[in-house]
C-alpha cells in the first residue's frame, strides 16, 4: 500500500496523519483557530488565515519528506460558514497541490464514526454513539458496524464560547444561556442519544476533559486512548472546569494553551449530551475523523 496523507482542518485545529492505515507514521496537530469570529462576521479573518497557512506550510514539508502518494484535505465547520472560503481553498491548493473538500455535516459524522469505531480494540455493545465536539460543530453518530443515524449540530467550543461565555470565569447566567443553546440543538437532533449502549468520545475537547477526570500529570495519548471514565465523574469535573478562571485552566498540566479559553463551552456540550444517554461510562478515543479520512483514501 502506498503512503497517504489525511488532513482535517476544523474550526480550532488542523491535523495531519501520514501512514499506511492502520499504521501511522506521523500524527500532528496545530491549534490555529481558523473559525475565530466566523460566527459573528461570516468571514475567516486575515489573522486566522495566516495562522492556518503557516501550519499547512509545515504539513507540506512533512508530506514531501515522507514521499506521500495521495492526499485528502477535508475542511469542516468554519469553511462551511465563511463567505471568503475560496481564499482559504486557494491558499491550500498553492501549498499542497490539492483542493480542500468542504465536508457536509453528514459526511463529517460518518468519517468520525468510522475512525473511532474501527479503532476500538474491544468490540463495543451496540448501538454505539460517537460524539465529536469541534470548534464550530458537534457530530453525533449512532450505529453498529456502520452508522445508522448521524447529525451535525452548529454548536462547538469556539462558536458557543464566543457567543455566550464572555466573562472569566463565565457568570451563571452566561452558562445557563450556553446550556440552553446546547439543549435546543439536542432537541432538534434526529439522533436518539438515549438508545446508546456505548458512548465513544473523540477529539481534543473530550480527550482533555478525560485527562482532567484522570488527573494526569501531562497529556498522554497512550493513557487517554480507550480510557474509560465514569459519566458521574465527567459531570463533576465539567462543573469545576467551567468555574475555573482562565489562569487556573492554563496551569492544568494536560491543557493545551490554545484550547484553555474555549474548553468551557466544549465541556458543557459533552456534559449535556451525556445527560441524554443512559450509559454510566465514557470511552475516550484518540482515533477520530482524521483516521476516518485516512481509511477513506486507503480503501
Amino acid at each position: 500500500m502506498s503512503r497517504i496523507a489525511a488532513v482535517d482542518c476544523g474550526t480550532n485545529t488542523i491535523k495531519l496523519l501520514i501512514g499506511e492505515p492502520p499504521d501511522v507514521v506521523v500524527r500532528e496537530t496545530r491549534m490555529v483557530r481558523l473559525g475565530q469570529g466566523v460566527d459573528r462576521t461570516g468571514r475567516i479573518s486575515d489573522e486566522a488565515l495566516a495562522r492556518t497557512f503557516a501550519a499547512v506550510d509545515e504539513y507540506a514539508a512533512l508530506v514531501r519528506e515522507h514521499d506521500v502518494s495521495r492526499i485528502r484535505f477535508c475542511a469542516t465547520s468554519a469553511t462551511r460558514d465563511a463567505a471568503n472560503g475560496e481564499v482559504f481553498a486557494a491558499g491550500v491548493r498553492e501549498r499542497l497541490g490539492v483542493s480542500p473538500e468542504v465536508l457536509s455535516g453528514d459526511d463529517e459524522a460518518v468519517l468520525a464514526f468510522d475512525g473511532a469505531v474501527r479503532h476500538l480494540r474491544t468490540p463495543p455493545a451496540t448501538p454505539v454513539l460517537v460524539v465529536d465536539i469541534g470548534g464550530g460543530s458537534t457530530e453525533l453518530v449512532l450505529g453498529g458496524a456502520t452508522p445508522d443515524a448521524g447529525h451535525s449540530m452548529d454548536v462547538g467550543s469556539v462558536r458557543l464560547h464566543e457567543r455566550h461565555l464572555h466573562d472569566d470565569p463565565p457568570t451563571r447566567a452566561q452558562v445557563r444561556a450556553c446550556v440552553d443553546d446546547i439543549d435546543a440543538s439536542l432537541d432538534e437532533s434526529p439522533v436518539d442519544t438515549g438508545a446508546a449502549a456505548t458512548v465513544v468520545g473523540v477529539a481534543g475537547t473530550i480527550l482533555s476533559v478525560v485527562a482532567g477526570v484522570l488527573d494526569l500529570p501531562a497529556y498522554d495519548p497512550d493513557v487517554l486512548d480507550q480510557a474509560v471514565v465514569a459519566v458521574s465523574e465527567v459531570h463533576e469535573f465539567v462543573d469545576r472546569l467551567v468555574a475555573m478562571p482562565l489562569e487556573e485552566r492554563l496551569a492544568l498540566p494536560w491543557m493545551h494553551p490554545g484550547r484553555a479559553d474555549v474548553i468551557d463551552a466544549g465541556a458543557l456540550i459533552l456534559s449535556r449530551v451525556l445527560r441524554r444517554t443512559g450509559v454510566e461510562s465514557l470511552i475516550a478515543s484518540e482515533a477520530d475523523i482524521l483516521e476516518g479520512i485516512a481509511w477513506s483514501i486507503a480503501g
